[in-house]
């Protein structure tokens, strides 16, 4: 069993195996199976993506904001290349991936059920999705136009001038609390539209 948690692929494949333990389960248990053939079924299936992918998103974000970010101060100053260099290069590339992830899968998912144009429209009945939408949109351009760019340069992964490099670490955070604020009304508005809370 500890060798199943020691590796993230083989704990993210036993996940998967359990998903499908758990619907086959769930098939013979009440007799309704899933229906592949189904548009409902595909719609589902991307509605989960979607979520999957914008919960490590979001996730992230809120780990650089409520954890990294206040504990470096904290950290000597012989122990932060070891975030600098090796996590944060590690969860950007996760962060940024996943936004891509959540904002592909959900429009696809908004395309699929017929509601893209009327929710990026914010017309009646689809104002809340296009909301969250929207906000989405500009946290999705925030990470990969603003924040990777300038993290780049603030890790050192592009290099620049002392100054450049300090002025890059502000926008980058700037951004980033800039994208938290907006992750509470999007994620109010995401959940609002199927759920009468707006």
């Amino acid at each position: 069993m500890g060798a199943l948690f020691q590796s993230l692929g083989r704990t993210v494949t036993a996940g998967v195996v359990l998903l499908v333990i758990f619907i086959v389960l769930a098939g013979l248990g009440t007799g309704s199976w899933v229906r592949a053939g189904d548009h409902a079924w595909w719609a589902f299936f991307m509605r989960w993506l979607h979520v999957l992918s914008g919960v490590m998103w979001i996730g992230l974000l809120w780990y650089f904001n409520f954890v990294q970010t206040p504990s470096m101060p904290k950290i000597p100053d012989e122990h932060k290349p070891a975030v600098s260099k090796v996590i944060a290069p590690t969860a950007l590339f996760w962060f940024r991936w996943s936004a891509m992830a959540t904002i592909v899968t959900g429009l696809l998912l908004a395309l699929m059920n017929g509601y893209f144009v009327q929710a990026i429209s914010l017309q009646k009945g689809y104002h809340a999705i296009g909301l969250g939408m929207w906000l989405g949109a500009i946290m999705w351009f925030n990470v990969w136009f603003i924040i990777w760019p300038n993290q780049k340069k603030a890790l050192g992964i592009v290099q620049v001038a002392p100054e450049e490099k300090a002025a890059a670490a502000r926008m980058a955070g700037m951004t980033s609390r800039f994208n938290t604020m907006l992750s509470v009304p999007m994620l109010y508005a995401m959940v609002a539209q199927q759920n009468g809370g707006l």
